[in-house]
């Protein structure tokens, strides 16, 4: 097969009425390198191979090199076909410019609620820029930027993986964080009234809240607050089983608390129900007969 597809594309003009050449990739600096899934590196490769370039990459000159500004995956690709060169518009920017486009770049090309844009939105909060200023530069919501950065720095993963999944909303995942283990029930039960948290959501966040609990804030999804490969400690093993075996306790209070009102509730019922009155009363309504598993509830109790 021919390999003119990947540098089909001849020097055409660019955006803003920049010209687009030809830039060896071996002088190309790769600016802000991020991870890719090879699934998807590997469709790239073969739409490149097959079709050509659709877009050049964006570089940025410093004397005989470039730093690359935008299409990561695209230079990987050309390397990976063999090519030598590929085509790029070359920007008059400076490092900082380059930088700071090079990460809106990132952004601006996923959906808005990714794991992978939390890097290079605190990287931009790193380099000084305030929430406002982030929002306008990656068109991000300004709300939701400052409760990711605010998550970021709490270390809290699990919840941003929560926030990211729209299982719960940032404006819940940031009082969870800030909530004692005594404050975090009165949380959901806000969630719960404003509507944020209904059903399921509420069961998941529920139980979020416990794997929390058990085996900490980072989720091993991502490397923002844990390198890969930590294992487990006999210690974390241990605090993990404690918090497990209070948790079951705690059921067990639960579960015992439930069984006393139940039994209450049949003793009363039952005594209500050995007065005539009442259950003719009950007849008149309409009600001559009781729910099954509230019959036999009073009837054990008479028994």
């Amino acid at each position: 097969m021919s390999e003119a597809p990947p540098s089909a594309m001849e020097a055409a003009p660019g955006a803003d009425g920049e010209r687009v050449q030809d830039v060896p990739l071996d002088l190309i600096d790769i600016l802000n390198p991020r991870e890719r899934k090879q699934k998807v590196f590997q469709e790239l490769v073969a739409s490149i191979r097959l079709l050509g370039l659709k877009k050049p990459i964006t570089v940025a000159q410093r004397g005989d090199r470039y730093l690359l500004i935008c299409g990561q995956g695209r230079v990987e690709a050309f390397r990976a076909l063999g090519q030598a060169t590929i085509p790029a518009i070359v920007v008059e920017t400076s490092d900082e410019g380059a930088f700071v486009r090079s990460l809106v770049e990132n952004i601006a090309r996923r959906p808005p609620r990714t794991m992978e844009q939390l890097e290079p939105i605190r990287a931009l909060q790193q380099r000084g820029y305030d929430t406002a200023t982030i929002a306008r530069k990656t068109g991000l919501d300004a709300t939701w930027i400052k409760g990711v950065l605010t998550l970021l720095e709490r270390g809290e993963e699990r919840l941003l993986v929560a926030v990211e999944d729209q299982r719960i909303p940032i404006t819940t995942a940031i009082a969870i964080a800030g909530a004692g283990d005594e404050e975090v029930q009165q949380v959901l039960q806000s969630a719960y009234e404003s509507g944020e948290l209904r059903g399921r959501k509420l069961l998941a966040a529920r139980r979020l809240i416990e794997v929390r609990g058990l085996y900490g804030k980072a989720s091993g999804r991502t490397s923002i607050t844990k390198p890969r490969g930590t294992k487990f400690s006999s210690a974390i093993l241990v605090r993990a089983y404690n918090k497990e075996v209070e948790r079951q306790k705690q059921l067990i209070r639960k579960a015992d608390l439930v069984e006393q009102r139940l039994a209450f509730l049949a003793a009363a019922l039952g005594g209500l129900l050995r007065d005539e009155h009442f259950v003719d009363l009950l007849r008149a309504e309409g009600l001559p007969t009781l729910p099954k598993a509230i019959d036999e509830l009073v009837r054990g109790r008479s028994g």
